[in-house]
């Protein structure tokens, strides 16, 4: 077992934490790839709408709004859920991730109801290239981010049975780095797919 640094936070305090958030990293570095090559497709394949809807069309900035807040409120609040591990606020810890899994249970609810609506409007993922490329990423995030629901269940289940320990402590913080990219990911998303399908 790795010799424990008390001077360091608690998910780094050993060098086999270390190298694992480090692995991490470059996991997200792989992630990162993953979502530029779909923004790519999204924008080479904008304007292919054959005779299907535009973004402009099916675009409704009110749901999109609601996902937002709930993504960038997650995103502050799991940062708090770290805060509270660093200081050995265990409880305040858990009750951080488990308000954090609730608001991306909303945005997913949010979203399902933002694709059924697409799906009435005529809008599918069979329509056009556009509407292809347009639910292949907003499809590949929500995968990302239900995964991550599953994921951080599993974390604080951990934490609940095992306590906060250089383990614990470490894969909490690594789902927190995952957590903060999706919410970096929506932010693209929200800027560059839905301000832009709007506004033109």
């Amino acid at each position: 077992m790795s010799k424990e640094n008390t001077s360091l936070p608690l998910e780094y305090r050993t060098e086999e934490n270390r190298l694992k958030i480090f692995g991490f990293w470059i996991f997200l570095g792989a992630e990162i790839m993953l979502f530029a090559t779909l923004f790519t497709v999204y924008f080479v394949l904008t304007d292919r709408t054959g005779s299907g809807p535009a973004g402009i069309d099916i675009f409704e900035m009110p749901p999109v709004l609601i996902e937002t807040f709930l993504l960038l409120t997650s995103s502050f609040l799991i940062g708090l859920g770290v805060h509270a591990m660093r200081i050995g606020r265990t409880k305040a810890m858990i009750v951080f991730y488990i308000l954090t899994l609730l608001l991306g249970a909303g945005f997913l609810t949010v979203e399902v109801m933002e694709f059924v609506t697409y799906v009435h409007e005529g809008a599918t993922i069979t329509t056009s290239a556009f509407l292809s490329s347009l639910m292949t990423l907003l499809g590949t995030h929500g995968a990302h981010v239900t995964f991550g629901l599953l994921w951080g269940i599993a974390i604080i289940v951990q934490v609940v049975k095992r306590g906060l320990n250089a383990q614990t402590a470490n894969k909490a913080f690594i789902f927190s780095l995952y957590w903060h990219f999706l919410d970096v990911v929506w932010i693209f998303i929200f800027s560059f797919v839905y301000l832009k399908g709007v506004l033109g």
